[in-house]
Order: structure tokens, then sequence, then C-alpha cells
């Protein structure tokens, strides 16, 4: 036989059956409503019948839709309980997003305080983090709270400091700023600041990730704005003779329904490791 029903395409199947419809199936299994309709056709075309209909708004399964959903609860039933059998009981999984600055420090912490559970990572711009949480994509994000427009939880904040090339020596005209690419808030920051001293900064070189402000404040193109790390990195020295900025508050975020004990140990992990003041060197 050439025809086969798809694991994934059957669990959407008894998800608009036990949800009652395809968005809210959608959102149950955290993918789009467009992926859910596509695994019911994949399975209308397996077997050469309609298997939902639409009345009025609602959906109803035709009497071919209600054989197929009494298979599909066979069938992931049985395959469920070979994985159990075979790899062991399935640990919770959980997605956690943060913003770059802070993710050197971050990762580690969330993961010793989750020891039970499966944990993903997503580093991302703050905007997009928050849209991830309203989504219901990321179970919980940390990020900088003034990038952010929406309502979080206090869990600390990160020192700042300014780092240069060793060697750099500081122009006799306008300060170049190496920095994230807008909008970025140690960017803005790092400008204000300069300019408060009548330095006159220009940004000379901007990139989507830290890693590229460190290799260019390397190469000596400037100086940087960043999270006071453990140790100098490699290549840099601090510069203590430029003003001072206040540490950048850090907020947490949870979607809706998210564990609440998990939301918990994230949150105490968060405000233990902010207490050392420092991240580790980025190298």
């Amino acid at each position: 036989m050439g025809q086969v029903l798809d694991i994934l395409a059957l669990r959407s199947l008894v998800a608009v059956a036990d949800c009652g419809g395809f968005h809210r199936a959608a959102a149950a299994l955290r993918v789009s409503q467009s992926a859910v309709s596509q695994h019911v056709r994949r399975l209308e075309k397996t077997i050469g019948r309609p298997v939902v209909e639409r009345q009025g708004r609602a959906t109803a399964f035709t009497p071919d839709g209600q054989a197929l959903l009494g298979e599909a609860r066979r069938i992931l039933a049985a395959h469920d309980e070979a994985l159990r059998r075979l790899v062991g009981p399935e640990r919770p999984a959980i997605t956690f997003g943060t913003s770059e600055h802070a993710a050197d420090l971050i990762l580690p912490a969330i993961t010793a305080a989750l020891p039970g559970h499966q944990v993903r990572f997503r580093i991302d711009r703050t905007r997009r983090l928050d849209a991830a949480v309203d989504r219901g994509s990321l179970d919980v994000a940390v990020h900088l709270a003034e990038a952010s427009s929406a309502d979080g939880v206090p869990v600390g904040s990160l020192p700042l400091t300014w780092y240069a090339a060793t060697g750099w020596e500081p122009p006799s005209g306008p300060w170049p700023v190496v920095a994230i690419e807008e909008p970025c808030v140690l960017r803005s920051r790092a400008l204000t600041a300069l300019t408060g001293r009548g330095l006159d900064p220009y940004v000379v070189c901007d990139s989507g990730y830290v890693a590229g402000v460190l290799e260019a404040v390397r190469s000596g193109l400037g100086v940087a704005l960043m999270a006071t790390a453990a140790a100098t990195p490699d290549g840099l020295r601090e510069r203590t003779d430029l003003p001072p900025v206040l540490p950048a508050a850090l907020s947490l975020r949870a979607r809706n329904g998210a564990d609440a004990q998990v939301v918990a140990a994230v949150t105490e992990a968060l405000h233990a490791v902010l207490a050392q003041g420092r991240i580790p060197a980025v190298r």
C-alpha cells in the first residue's frame, strides 16, 4: 500500500475534534492554523474522501471523518505508548527567549533552574520576543525593559561598561561609536551619554549582533557601550574616562497559561544571577 497516515496530521485531526475547531487546535498545538488545515487536507487526500465540512461557522466531521478520528485516536495511543516504552517519559518542553545582550549570563542560569525540563532557547530582538510571547510560541522571555512597550516583571539589571580596543586612542574630533543597529537601548544610551559630555558622537559601524560589535571594536573602529563582562573581552579594555551609564533594567514576560512553577523558577534564577552584577567574559 502506498498510502500513509501521517502521525502529525492525525494529531492535528484529533486536536480539531477535542478543541472544537481549527483555530483552537492550532493554538493548542502551537502551530499556524494553515498548518492544521494542510494536515487535514493531507489526510483527505490519503483516504480519498472529505473528513470535515463547514456547517455555518462551525466545523463538523463527515461520517468518514468520524471513522478516521476513531482510528487516529487508536494509532496515536499506540504510537505514544511505544515511545514511552522505548524512550521513557517525555520531559516537559519550555521555550525561553532572551535578547542577545544578556544571553551569556542568562542561558546557563535557565538551564540549571529547570533540570526536569527540555529547554529550548530563542535569541532575538525585544519586539520579536514580545510578539512571540503574545502568540504563545514563547513560554517566557526576558529582555531590556526600555525596549518593550509591554508590561513585564522586573528581574534585575545589566551593568554597562565602555570598551575600546587595546591601544586605541580617542580622536581629536567626533567620537566614533560601534553599536547594535536601531532600535537598541544601549546604542541610544551611548550616544546620549557622549553627547552630554560634548564629545560629538557618531555611529561608525553598526551590527545586527553583539559578536559583530566586538569584532568592530577590536579592529579599532571606535568605542562601544556593552553589558559589563566578568573579565575584559580579549583585545579590549575598559574606558573609565567616559561618562558612566546607569544599568539597563531587565523584565520578564510569560505567555498566558504558562506553568506558574516554571515562571517562578525562572524568575528566581534571574534575580540570583543578575545580582552578581557582571556577565561571563565574551571572547
